[in-house]
Protein backbone atom coordinates (compact mmCIF):
# COMPACT_ATOMS: atom_id res chain seq x y z
CA UNK A 1 0.00 0.00 0.00
CA UNK A 2 1.05 3.18 -1.26
CA UNK A 3 0.67 6.60 0.94
CA UNK A 4 2.14 10.01 0.38
CA UNK A 5 3.25 10.95 3.90
CA UNK A 6 3.69 14.67 2.84
CA UNK A 7 -0.45 15.16 1.86
CA UNK A 8 -1.09 15.30 5.90
CA UNK A 9 -1.14 18.30 8.32
CA UNK A 10 -0.58 15.76 11.27
CA UNK A 11 0.20 12.04 12.72
CA UNK A 12 -3.80 11.40 13.53
CA UNK A 13 -4.91 12.70 10.09
CA UNK A 14 -2.68 10.18 8.34
CA UNK A 15 -4.43 7.56 11.23
CA UNK A 16 -7.90 8.52 10.43
CA UNK A 17 -7.35 8.06 6.79
CA UNK A 18 -5.76 4.78 6.95
CA UNK A 19 -8.77 3.82 9.29
CA UNK A 20 -11.31 5.00 6.37
CA UNK A 21 -9.21 2.91 4.29
CA UNK A 22 -8.49 -0.13 6.22
CA UNK A 23 -11.80 -0.55 8.84
CA UNK A 24 -11.96 -3.57 9.80
CA UNK A 25 -8.25 -5.11 8.73
CA UNK A 26 -6.53 -6.03 11.84
CA UNK A 27 -3.94 -3.50 12.70
CA UNK A 28 -2.23 -4.34 16.35
CA UNK A 29 -1.68 -7.14 17.80
CA UNK A 30 -1.16 -8.71 21.66
CA UNK A 31 -0.99 -11.75 23.54
CA UNK A 32 -4.05 -12.66 25.65
CA UNK A 33 -4.14 -15.65 27.61
CA UNK A 34 -1.36 -17.27 25.79
CA UNK A 35 -2.60 -15.81 22.06
CA UNK A 36 -2.24 -13.17 19.78
CA UNK A 37 -5.35 -11.53 19.46
CA UNK A 38 -6.14 -8.59 16.89
CA UNK A 39 -7.32 -4.74 17.41
CA UNK A 40 -8.84 -3.66 14.21
CA UNK A 41 -8.26 0.28 12.35
CA UNK A 42 -12.06 0.84 13.46
CA UNK A 43 -11.24 -0.53 16.73
CA UNK A 44 -8.69 1.54 17.67
CA UNK A 45 -9.70 4.62 16.03
CA UNK A 46 -13.32 4.16 18.23
CA UNK A 47 -10.68 4.09 21.11
CA UNK A 48 -8.66 6.66 20.51
CA UNK A 49 -11.55 9.20 19.94
CA UNK A 50 -13.08 7.85 23.31
CA UNK A 51 -9.77 8.39 25.12
CA UNK A 52 -9.39 11.71 23.56
CA UNK A 53 -12.62 12.94 24.54
CA UNK A 54 -11.83 11.51 28.28
CA UNK A 55 -9.15 13.45 28.14
CA UNK A 56 -10.95 16.60 27.60
CA UNK A 57 -13.24 16.08 30.24
CA UNK A 58 -10.27 16.03 32.77
CA UNK A 59 -9.84 19.64 31.50
CA UNK A 60 -6.33 18.67 29.23
CA UNK A 61 -6.38 20.87 26.95
CA UNK A 62 -4.51 21.41 23.52
CA UNK A 63 -0.75 22.12 24.33
CA UNK A 64 -0.83 20.30 27.88
CA UNK A 65 1.86 17.55 27.95
CA UNK A 66 0.43 14.21 28.80
CA UNK A 67 3.46 11.39 29.97
CA UNK A 68 2.96 7.72 28.82
CA UNK A 69 5.01 5.71 30.88
CA UNK A 70 3.94 1.77 29.57
CA UNK A 71 5.94 -0.81 28.21
CA UNK A 72 4.79 -1.69 24.28
CA UNK A 73 1.12 -2.54 23.57
CA UNK A 74 -1.83 -1.55 21.58
CA UNK A 75 -2.47 1.17 24.26
CA UNK A 76 0.47 3.13 24.01
CA UNK A 77 -0.21 3.63 20.33
CA UNK A 78 -3.97 4.48 21.26
CA UNK A 79 -2.94 7.16 23.92
CA UNK A 80 -0.56 8.30 21.92
CA UNK A 81 -2.95 9.29 19.19
CA UNK A 82 -5.62 10.38 21.46
CA UNK A 83 -3.23 13.17 22.86
CA UNK A 84 -2.51 14.10 19.97
CA UNK A 85 -6.06 14.40 18.32
CA UNK A 86 -6.85 17.19 21.22
CA UNK A 87 -3.83 18.78 19.80
CA UNK A 88 -1.76 18.02 23.13
CA UNK A 89 2.01 17.26 23.45
CA UNK A 90 2.84 13.77 24.36
CA UNK A 91 5.80 13.07 26.86
CA UNK A 92 7.13 9.41 26.64
CA UNK A 93 8.96 8.06 29.83
CA UNK A 94 10.91 4.81 29.58
CA UNK A 95 9.83 1.79 32.37
CA UNK A 96 13.70 1.46 32.98
CA UNK A 97 13.48 4.68 34.34
CA UNK A 98 14.04 5.87 38.16
CA UNK A 99 11.61 7.86 40.57
CA UNK A 100 13.71 10.97 40.14
CA UNK A 101 14.02 10.39 36.45
CA UNK A 102 10.38 10.65 36.25
CA UNK A 103 10.19 13.92 38.42
CA UNK A 104 12.20 15.85 36.15
CA UNK A 105 10.45 14.81 33.29
CA UNK A 106 7.04 15.73 35.27
CA UNK A 107 8.62 19.00 36.17
CA UNK A 108 10.29 19.96 33.69
CA UNK A 109 7.56 19.38 30.96
CA UNK A 110 5.31 20.44 33.48
CA UNK A 111 2.74 17.47 32.30
CA UNK A 112 -0.80 17.93 33.82
CA UNK A 113 -1.70 14.68 33.49
CA UNK A 114 0.46 10.58 33.37
CA UNK A 115 -0.87 7.56 31.86
CA UNK A 116 0.54 4.69 33.30
CA UNK A 117 0.07 0.82 32.61
CA UNK A 118 0.67 -0.75 35.60
CA UNK A 119 0.60 -0.96 39.61
CA UNK A 120 4.33 -1.29 39.88
CA UNK A 121 5.14 1.73 37.60
CA UNK A 122 2.70 3.44 39.23
CA UNK A 123 4.20 2.96 42.89
CA UNK A 124 7.63 4.69 41.27
CA UNK A 125 5.82 7.13 38.94
CA UNK A 126 3.13 8.63 41.72
CA UNK A 127 6.05 10.17 44.08
CA UNK A 128 7.15 12.03 41.09
CA UNK A 129 4.12 13.67 40.38
CA UNK A 130 4.08 15.16 43.77
CA UNK A 131 4.28 18.92 43.88
CA UNK A 132 4.19 19.13 40.44
CA UNK A 133 1.39 20.13 37.47
CA UNK A 134 0.58 16.68 37.21
CA UNK A 135 -2.79 15.74 39.14
CA UNK A 136 -4.62 13.03 36.71
CA UNK A 137 -3.17 9.59 37.14
CA UNK A 138 -5.01 7.22 34.16
CA UNK A 139 -4.26 3.36 35.22
CA UNK A 140 -4.68 1.34 32.09
CA UNK A 141 -4.44 -2.40 33.97
CA UNK A 142 -7.39 -2.94 36.86
CA UNK A 143 -5.73 -3.12 39.42
CA UNK A 144 -7.51 -3.19 43.45
CA UNK A 145 -4.68 -1.07 45.04
CA UNK A 146 -5.96 2.27 46.15
CA UNK A 147 -3.51 5.63 46.27
CA UNK A 148 -4.00 7.86 48.87
CA UNK A 149 -1.92 10.76 47.00
CA UNK A 150 -3.83 14.14 46.56
CA UNK A 151 -4.22 12.93 42.72
CA UNK A 152 -7.36 12.32 40.43
CA UNK A 153 -7.31 8.73 39.16
CA UNK A 154 -9.33 7.49 36.39
CA UNK A 155 -9.91 4.18 35.15
CA UNK A 156 -8.56 3.47 31.42
CA UNK A 157 -11.49 0.82 30.60
CA UNK A 158 -14.02 3.30 32.45
CA UNK A 159 -13.08 6.42 31.04
CA UNK A 160 -13.06 4.97 27.02
CA UNK A 161 -16.47 3.34 28.17
CA UNK A 162 -17.90 6.54 29.82
CA UNK A 163 -17.04 8.95 26.74
CA UNK A 164 -17.90 6.19 23.99
CA UNK A 165 -21.07 7.65 23.31
CA UNK A 166 -20.14 11.52 24.12
CA UNK A 167 -21.21 13.41 20.81
CA UNK A 168 -18.43 15.67 20.73
CA UNK A 169 -16.72 14.17 17.28
CA UNK A 170 -17.35 17.02 15.16
CA UNK A 171 -15.01 19.06 17.18
CA UNK A 172 -11.97 17.02 17.60
CA UNK A 173 -12.04 16.49 13.84
CA UNK A 174 -12.46 20.38 13.63
CA UNK A 175 -9.42 20.35 15.70
CA UNK A 176 -7.69 18.01 13.67
CA UNK A 177 -8.09 19.44 10.51
CA UNK A 178 -6.42 22.90 12.38
CA UNK A 179 -3.17 20.56 12.98
CA UNK A 180 -0.34 22.17 11.41
CA UNK A 181 3.06 20.06 10.07
CA UNK A 182 5.01 22.70 12.28
CA UNK A 183 2.89 21.36 15.90
CA UNK A 184 4.63 20.18 18.57
CA UNK A 185 3.59 16.25 18.30
CA UNK A 186 5.68 15.07 21.39
CA UNK A 187 8.56 15.69 23.49
CA UNK A 188 11.15 12.60 23.52
CA UNK A 189 13.80 13.52 26.58
CA UNK A 190 17.21 12.57 25.82
CA UNK A 191 19.08 9.57 27.32
CA UNK A 192 21.70 12.00 28.63
CA UNK A 193 24.94 10.63 28.31
CA UNK A 194 26.27 13.88 29.27
CA UNK A 195 23.92 14.80 32.19
CA UNK A 196 20.42 15.84 32.76
CA UNK A 197 18.18 14.71 29.78
CA UNK A 198 16.93 17.60 27.53
CA UNK A 199 12.92 17.71 25.95
CA UNK A 200 13.10 17.37 22.32
CA UNK A 201 10.20 18.92 20.69
CA UNK A 202 9.16 17.06 17.65
CA UNK A 203 6.58 18.30 14.82
CA UNK A 204 4.06 16.23 12.96
CA UNK A 205 6.13 17.36 9.94
CA UNK A 206 9.77 16.46 11.47
CA UNK A 207 8.19 12.89 12.24
CA UNK A 208 5.86 12.26 8.62
CA UNK A 209 9.17 13.45 6.34
CA UNK A 210 10.89 10.82 7.93
CA UNK A 211 8.07 8.67 7.24
CA UNK A 212 8.63 9.76 3.81
CA UNK A 213 12.45 8.40 3.99
CA UNK A 214 11.79 4.97 5.45
CA UNK A 215 8.98 4.39 2.62
CA UNK A 216 11.83 5.22 -0.08
CA UNK A 217 14.27 3.01 1.48
CA UNK A 218 12.37 -0.06 1.96
CA UNK A 219 9.86 0.30 -1.11
CA UNK A 220 11.58 -2.54 -3.00
CA UNK A 221 11.33 -5.03 -0.07
CA UNK A 222 7.76 -4.31 0.75
CA UNK A 223 6.12 -4.43 -2.67
CA UNK A 224 5.56 -7.95 -3.28
CA UNK A 225 3.79 -8.37 0.23
CA UNK A 226 -0.32 -8.31 0.67
CA UNK A 227 0.57 -8.12 4.28
CA UNK A 228 3.17 -6.61 6.20
CA UNK A 229 3.84 -7.83 9.87
CA UNK A 230 6.28 -5.55 12.28
CA UNK A 231 7.40 -7.04 15.71
CA UNK A 232 7.72 -4.15 17.78
CA UNK A 233 9.93 -4.66 21.22
CA UNK A 234 12.51 -1.67 21.13
CA UNK A 235 10.67 0.99 23.32
CA UNK A 236 8.32 3.17 22.15
CA UNK A 237 9.50 5.85 24.23
CA UNK A 238 12.32 5.58 22.25
CA UNK A 239 12.16 8.07 19.20
CA UNK A 240 13.47 5.81 16.93
CA UNK A 241 10.39 3.26 17.70
CA UNK A 242 8.04 5.99 18.26
CA UNK A 243 8.52 7.03 14.33
CA UNK A 244 8.82 4.09 12.97
CA UNK A 245 4.93 3.06 13.90
CA UNK A 246 3.93 5.52 11.51
CA UNK A 247 5.64 4.56 9.04
CA UNK A 248 4.55 1.19 10.06
CA UNK A 249 0.37 2.97 9.98
CA UNK A 250 1.38 4.75 6.34
CA UNK A 251 1.89 1.09 5.04
CA UNK A 252 -1.13 -0.41 6.09
CA UNK A 253 1.19 -3.11 8.61
CA UNK A 254 0.10 -5.00 11.25
CA UNK A 255 2.11 -4.23 14.67
CA UNK A 256 2.43 -7.31 17.46
CA UNK A 257 3.94 -5.95 20.49
CA UNK A 258 6.30 -8.63 21.51
CA UNK A 259 5.78 -9.79 25.14
CA UNK A 260 9.72 -8.74 26.27
CA UNK A 261 13.18 -9.24 25.08
CA UNK A 262 13.00 -12.47 26.99
CA UNK A 263 10.19 -13.90 24.82
CA UNK A 264 11.66 -12.26 21.85
CA UNK A 265 12.51 -15.26 19.33
CA UNK A 266 9.28 -17.00 20.51
CA UNK A 267 7.46 -14.31 19.63
CA UNK A 268 9.32 -13.96 16.45
CA UNK A 269 8.50 -17.53 15.55
CA UNK A 270 4.63 -17.19 16.34
CA UNK A 271 4.83 -13.62 14.38
CA UNK A 272 7.23 -14.12 11.38
CA UNK A 273 8.06 -10.63 10.95
CA UNK A 274 8.79 -8.78 7.99
CA UNK A 275 10.66 -6.14 9.96
CA UNK A 276 12.06 -5.59 13.41
CA UNK A 277 14.45 -2.91 14.64
CA UNK A 278 17.16 -3.66 17.47
CA UNK A 279 20.11 -1.80 19.14
CA UNK A 280 23.49 -2.79 18.14
CA UNK A 281 23.94 -4.44 21.98
CA UNK A 282 20.93 -7.06 20.96
CA UNK A 283 22.95 -7.73 17.56
CA UNK A 284 26.30 -8.62 19.15
CA UNK A 285 24.62 -10.91 21.91
CA UNK A 286 22.94 -12.57 18.81
CA UNK A 287 26.21 -13.26 17.72
CA UNK A 288 27.77 -14.28 20.73
CA UNK A 289 24.73 -16.61 21.60
CA UNK A 290 25.44 -18.19 17.66
CA UNK A 291 28.81 -18.38 18.03
CA UNK A 292 28.82 -20.20 21.55
CA UNK A 293 26.05 -22.27 20.73
CA UNK A 294 27.71 -23.74 17.48
CA UNK A 295 30.88 -25.34 19.98
CA UNK A 296 28.17 -27.63 20.98
CA UNK A 297 27.90 -28.90 17.75
CA UNK A 298 29.30 -31.73 15.41
CA UNK A 299 32.02 -31.56 13.65
CA UNK A 300 30.08 -31.59 10.65
CA UNK A 301 27.58 -28.66 11.46
CA UNK A 302 30.23 -26.76 12.51
CA UNK A 303 32.39 -27.18 9.10
CA UNK A 304 28.27 -26.14 7.24
CA UNK A 305 28.55 -23.22 9.43
CA UNK A 306 32.26 -22.27 8.52
CA UNK A 307 31.53 -22.67 4.89
CA UNK A 308 28.60 -20.81 5.24
CA UNK A 309 30.92 -17.72 6.24
CA UNK A 310 33.68 -17.90 4.71
CA UNK A 311 31.11 -17.90 1.33
CA UNK A 312 28.77 -15.14 2.65
CA UNK A 313 31.52 -12.91 3.66
CA UNK A 314 32.89 -13.73 0.16
CA UNK A 315 29.99 -12.36 -1.36
CA UNK A 316 29.65 -9.44 0.12
CA UNK A 317 33.07 -8.49 -0.32
CA UNK A 318 32.10 -9.09 -4.30
CA UNK A 319 35.39 -11.45 -4.69
CA UNK A 320 34.93 -13.63 -7.42
CA UNK A 321 33.87 -16.74 -6.72
CA UNK A 322 34.61 -20.19 -8.27
CA UNK A 323 31.49 -22.27 -10.01
CA UNK A 324 32.34 -24.54 -7.20
CA UNK A 325 32.00 -22.17 -4.40
CA UNK A 326 28.64 -20.75 -5.90
CA UNK A 327 27.08 -23.85 -6.20
CA UNK A 328 27.90 -24.96 -2.23
CA UNK A 329 26.91 -20.80 -1.62
CA UNK A 330 23.74 -22.18 -2.63
CA UNK A 331 23.77 -25.37 -0.75
CA UNK A 332 24.40 -23.37 2.29
CA UNK A 333 21.20 -21.24 1.77
CA UNK A 334 19.24 -24.31 2.03
CA UNK A 335 20.89 -25.88 4.59
CA UNK A 336 22.25 -23.11 6.62
CA UNK A 337 20.65 -19.48 5.96
CA UNK A 338 17.41 -20.89 5.86
CA UNK A 339 17.86 -22.49 9.43
CA UNK A 340 19.08 -19.26 10.63
CA UNK A 341 16.02 -17.62 8.93
CA UNK A 342 13.60 -19.94 10.43
CA UNK A 343 14.99 -19.10 13.95
CA UNK A 344 13.77 -15.55 13.53
CA UNK A 345 10.54 -16.69 11.80
CA UNK A 346 11.37 -17.13 8.51
CA UNK A 347 9.93 -14.25 6.78
CA UNK A 348 12.96 -11.73 7.81
CA UNK A 349 12.97 -9.20 4.98
CA UNK A 350 15.33 -6.84 7.18
CA UNK A 351 16.34 -6.31 10.16
CA UNK A 352 17.55 -2.83 11.19
CA UNK A 353 20.03 -1.39 13.18
CA UNK A 354 20.02 1.95 14.96
CA UNK A 355 20.54 4.01 17.76
CA UNK A 356 24.44 3.20 18.08
CA UNK A 357 27.52 2.25 16.55
CA UNK A 358 27.13 -1.49 15.12
CA UNK A 359 30.16 -3.50 15.41
CA UNK A 360 31.40 -4.31 11.80
CA UNK A 361 32.66 -7.62 12.40
CA UNK A 362 29.18 -8.82 14.18
CA UNK A 363 27.12 -7.42 11.09
CA UNK A 364 29.31 -9.04 9.02
CA UNK A 365 28.81 -12.31 10.41
CA UNK A 366 25.12 -12.27 10.77
CA UNK A 367 25.00 -10.91 7.25
CA UNK A 368 27.20 -13.75 6.06
CA UNK A 369 24.44 -15.65 7.59
CA UNK A 370 21.62 -14.42 5.83
CA UNK A 371 20.09 -12.02 8.13
CA UNK A 372 19.69 -8.91 5.94
CA UNK A 373 21.13 -6.09 8.23
CA UNK A 374 20.38 -2.31 7.07
CA UNK A 375 22.21 0.12 9.90
CA UNK A 376 20.78 3.86 10.06
CA UNK A 377 21.70 6.41 11.99
CA UNK A 378 20.37 9.51 13.63
CA UNK A 379 19.76 10.97 17.11
CA UNK A 380 16.53 12.39 19.12
CA UNK A 381 17.28 15.66 17.72
CA UNK A 382 16.28 14.49 13.83
CA UNK A 383 13.40 12.53 14.67
CA UNK A 384 15.15 10.29 14.37
CA UNK A 385 16.61 9.18 11.24
CA UNK A 386 19.25 11.26 9.17
CA UNK A 387 20.68 7.76 6.52
CA UNK A 388 20.30 4.38 6.11
CA UNK A 389 21.55 1.45 4.03
CA UNK A 390 19.63 0.90 1.62
CA UNK A 391 18.84 -2.86 1.20
CA UNK A 392 19.69 -3.09 -2.84
CA UNK A 393 23.34 -2.16 -1.86
CA UNK A 394 24.57 -2.45 1.85
CA UNK A 395 27.86 -1.36 3.32
CA UNK A 396 28.43 -2.13 6.53
CA UNK A 397 30.90 0.21 7.35
CA UNK A 398 28.88 2.98 6.62
CA UNK A 399 25.38 4.09 8.20
CA UNK A 400 24.17 4.37 4.40
CA UNK A 401 22.98 7.22 2.01
CA UNK A 402 21.05 10.16 3.28
CA UNK A 403 17.51 10.34 3.92
CA UNK A 404 14.92 12.01 1.30
CA UNK A 405 14.02 15.28 2.38
CA UNK A 406 16.96 15.71 4.50
CA UNK A 407 20.04 17.56 4.04
CA UNK A 408 23.56 16.53 5.59
CA UNK A 409 27.19 18.22 5.55
CA UNK A 410 30.16 18.26 7.56
CA UNK A 411 31.79 21.06 9.24
CA UNK A 412 35.16 22.07 9.12
CA UNK A 413 35.97 19.97 12.07
CA UNK A 414 34.48 17.11 11.05
CA UNK A 415 30.98 17.38 12.82
CA UNK A 416 28.11 15.89 11.22
CA UNK A 417 25.24 18.57 10.36
CA UNK A 418 21.76 18.41 9.44
CA UNK A 419 19.31 20.51 8.27
CA UNK A 420 15.78 19.74 7.11
CA UNK A 421 11.77 19.13 7.73
CA UNK A 422 12.98 16.73 10.43
CA UNK A 423 14.96 18.61 12.96
CA UNK A 424 13.66 19.23 16.63
CA UNK A 425 11.15 22.67 17.19
CA UNK A 426 14.26 22.73 19.92
CA UNK A 427 14.54 21.74 23.59
CA UNK A 428 11.78 22.23 25.63
CA UNK A 429 12.36 25.36 28.23
CA UNK A 430 15.95 25.74 27.20
CA UNK A 431 16.70 28.14 24.62
CA UNK A 432 20.75 28.47 25.19
CA UNK A 433 20.76 24.66 24.76
CA UNK A 434 18.72 24.96 21.39
CA UNK A 435 21.05 28.00 20.42
CA UNK A 436 24.14 26.00 20.61
CA UNK A 437 22.58 22.81 19.05
CA UNK A 438 20.71 24.18 16.19
CA UNK A 439 23.01 27.04 14.51
CA UNK A 440 21.64 28.59 11.23
CA UNK A 441 19.04 26.22 10.90
CA UNK A 442 21.41 22.94 10.78
CA UNK A 443 21.03 20.40 13.68
CA UNK A 444 25.06 19.99 15.17
CA UNK A 445 24.89 16.39 15.98
CA UNK A 446 28.23 16.12 18.39
CA UNK A 447 28.76 13.15 16.01
CA UNK A 448 32.18 13.11 13.71
CA UNK A 449 31.97 11.81 10.34
CA UNK A 450 32.66 11.58 6.76
CA UNK A 451 31.34 10.56 3.07
CA UNK A 452 32.61 8.06 1.18
CA UNK A 453 33.19 7.65 -2.84
CA UNK A 454 29.11 6.22 -3.34
CA UNK A 455 27.80 9.47 -1.17
CA UNK A 456 27.29 6.70 2.05
CA UNK A 457 27.58 8.51 5.29
CA UNK A 458 30.35 7.28 7.67
CA UNK A 459 30.60 8.31 11.49
CA UNK A 460 34.25 7.75 12.84
CA UNK A 461 33.21 9.25 16.43
CA UNK A 462 31.13 11.53 19.32
CA UNK A 463 32.95 14.31 19.20
CA UNK A 464 32.54 14.79 23.18
CA UNK A 465 33.71 11.49 23.51
CA UNK A 466 37.36 12.02 21.46
CA UNK A 467 40.02 11.18 23.63
CA UNK A 468 43.25 13.76 22.87
CA UNK A 469 46.52 12.09 24.48
CA UNK A 470 48.93 13.73 25.74
CA UNK A 471 50.64 13.54 22.14
CA UNK A 472 47.88 15.59 20.33
CA UNK A 473 46.68 12.63 19.08
CA UNK A 474 42.70 11.84 18.70
CA UNK A 475 41.57 8.77 19.37
CA UNK A 476 38.13 7.17 18.84
CA UNK A 477 37.64 5.40 22.26
CA UNK A 478 34.19 3.27 20.35
CA UNK A 479 36.47 2.02 17.81
CA UNK A 480 39.05 0.32 20.48
CA UNK A 481 36.02 -0.64 22.52
CA UNK A 482 34.34 -2.58 19.66
CA UNK A 483 37.25 -4.31 18.78
CA UNK A 484 37.52 -5.07 22.46
CA UNK A 485 33.99 -5.89 23.03
CA UNK A 486 33.54 -8.53 20.14
CA UNK A 487 36.11 -10.90 22.21
CA UNK A 488 33.50 -14.10 23.79
CA UNK A 489 35.60 -13.23 27.53
CA UNK A 490 34.77 -9.13 27.53
CA UNK A 491 31.01 -8.28 27.87
CA UNK A 492 31.84 -4.25 27.87
CA UNK A 493 34.62 -2.06 28.02
CA UNK A 494 35.61 1.15 29.02
CA UNK A 495 38.78 3.07 27.34
CA UNK A 496 40.36 6.21 29.04
CA UNK A 497 43.34 8.09 28.52
CA UNK A 498 42.56 11.87 27.65
CA UNK A 499 45.89 13.86 27.86
CA UNK A 500 47.71 10.81 28.85
CA UNK A 501 50.65 8.90 27.17
CA UNK A 502 48.86 6.08 26.19
CA UNK A 503 45.07 4.13 26.82
CA UNK A 504 43.83 2.29 29.72
CA UNK A 505 40.51 0.31 30.04
CA UNK A 506 37.64 -1.00 32.45
CA UNK A 507 36.89 -4.72 31.50
CA UNK A 508 33.59 -6.38 32.25
CA UNK A 509 33.95 -9.94 31.86
CA UNK A 510 31.65 -12.26 30.20
CA UNK A 511 30.11 -14.00 33.27
CA UNK A 512 29.28 -17.49 31.36
CA UNK A 513 32.68 -17.39 29.98
CA UNK A 514 34.89 -16.42 33.00
CA UNK A 515 33.16 -19.32 35.09
CA UNK A 516 33.24 -22.00 32.78
CA UNK A 517 37.16 -20.97 32.83
CA UNK A 518 36.88 -20.86 36.74
CA UNK A 519 35.39 -24.57 36.34
CA UNK A 520 38.16 -25.30 33.73
CA UNK A 521 41.33 -24.10 36.06
CA UNK A 522 39.78 -25.16 39.53
CA UNK A 523 38.99 -21.71 40.41
CA UNK A 524 36.71 -20.56 42.81
CA UNK A 525 33.24 -20.40 41.24
CA UNK A 526 32.86 -16.73 41.85
CA UNK A 527 33.11 -13.62 39.09
CA UNK A 528 34.07 -11.29 42.51
CA UNK A 529 37.22 -13.49 43.28
CA UNK A 530 37.86 -14.28 39.78
CA UNK A 531 38.78 -10.51 38.80
CA UNK A 532 41.13 -10.29 41.21
CA UNK A 533 42.54 -13.98 40.62
CA UNK A 534 46.46 -13.18 38.86
CA UNK A 535 45.51 -16.10 36.35
CA UNK A 536 42.70 -14.93 34.91
CA UNK A 537 44.14 -11.35 34.76
CA UNK A 538 46.67 -13.33 33.04
CA UNK A 539 44.65 -14.61 30.42
CA UNK A 540 42.48 -11.83 30.16
CA UNK A 541 46.00 -9.39 29.08
CA UNK A 542 46.52 -12.18 26.48
CA UNK A 543 43.21 -11.60 24.93
CA UNK A 544 43.64 -7.52 25.17
CA UNK A 545 47.31 -8.09 23.89
CA UNK A 546 45.79 -10.28 20.62
CA UNK A 547 43.06 -7.06 20.15
CA UNK A 548 46.19 -4.78 20.37
CA UNK A 549 48.05 -6.22 17.49
CA UNK A 550 44.76 -5.31 15.43
CA UNK A 551 45.17 -1.44 16.31
CA UNK A 552 48.26 1.28 15.94
CA UNK A 553 50.54 1.99 18.99
CA UNK A 554 48.38 4.95 20.18
CA UNK A 555 44.81 3.14 20.35
CA UNK A 556 46.39 0.52 22.11
CA UNK A 557 45.28 -0.76 25.61
CA UNK A 558 48.64 -0.87 28.06
CA UNK A 559 46.79 -1.67 31.08
CA UNK A 560 43.29 -2.48 32.62
CA UNK A 561 40.79 -3.05 35.99
CA UNK A 562 39.08 -5.48 35.77
CA UNK A 563 35.00 -5.56 37.59
CA UNK A 564 32.77 -7.96 38.60
CA UNK A 565 29.34 -6.47 37.84
CA UNK A 566 27.66 -5.11 34.42
CA UNK A 567 27.40 -1.40 33.25
CA UNK A 568 23.61 -0.88 33.26
CA UNK A 569 20.58 1.36 33.48
CA UNK A 570 19.99 0.18 37.36
CA UNK A 571 23.10 1.06 38.22
CA UNK A 572 22.85 4.33 35.99
CA UNK A 573 26.00 3.59 34.16
CA UNK A 574 23.84 2.86 30.93
CA UNK A 575 21.29 4.99 29.65
CA UNK A 576 18.12 3.51 28.23
CA UNK A 577 19.02 3.48 24.52
CA UNK A 578 21.99 1.17 26.28
CA UNK A 579 24.76 3.99 25.62
CA UNK A 580 27.46 4.01 28.13
CA UNK A 581 27.43 6.62 30.22
CA UNK A 582 31.14 7.82 30.12
CA UNK A 583 30.84 10.70 32.80
CA UNK A 584 29.52 8.40 35.69
CA UNK A 585 31.55 5.62 35.20
CA UNK A 586 34.27 8.00 35.36
CA UNK A 587 32.81 9.38 38.42
CA UNK A 588 32.72 5.90 39.86
CA UNK A 589 36.32 4.40 38.78
CA UNK A 590 38.12 7.60 37.99
CA UNK A 591 40.75 7.27 40.91
CA UNK A 592 41.22 3.59 40.02
CA UNK A 593 41.94 4.02 36.53
CA UNK A 594 44.60 7.46 37.67
CA UNK A 595 46.01 4.29 39.57
CA UNK A 596 47.07 2.83 36.63
CA UNK A 597 49.20 5.62 35.01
Amino acid sequence: MSINFDNFNSVVSLFNQQCKELKDSPYLWRKVEGKFLSLSWLEVQKKVNALAKGLISLGILKGDRVVILSENRPEWQIADLAIMSIGGITVPAYTTSTTSDYKHIINHSEARCIIVSSNDLALKAIPATLNSKCKNVILIDEDKKKFDEPLFFANWNDLIEQNNHSTNDNDLEKNIKLQKRTDTACIIYTSGTGGSPKGVMLSHGAMLTNCTGAQELLKNLISDLSEIRFLSWLPLSHSYEHTLQFYEMGIGAQIYYAEGIDKLLVNMSEVKPHFMTAVPRFYDSLHTRISQGLKKQGKLSQLFFSTTLKLGKKKYNNQKMTSMEKFLNGIMDKIVRKKVNKRFGGSLRALVSGGAALNYEVGLYLTALGLPLLQGYGQTETAPVVSANPPERIKLDTVGTIFKGTEVKIAEDGEILVRGENIMNGYWNDPKATSSTIVNGWVHTGDIGEFDEDSYLKITDRKKDIIVNAGGDNISPSRVEEKLNIEPEISQSMVYGDFKNYLVAIIVPDKEQALLWAKNNNKENSLSTLVKDEDYNKMIKEIISKVNNNLSVIEQVRKFILIDHEFTIENDMMTPTMKVKRYKIKSVFGDQLENLY
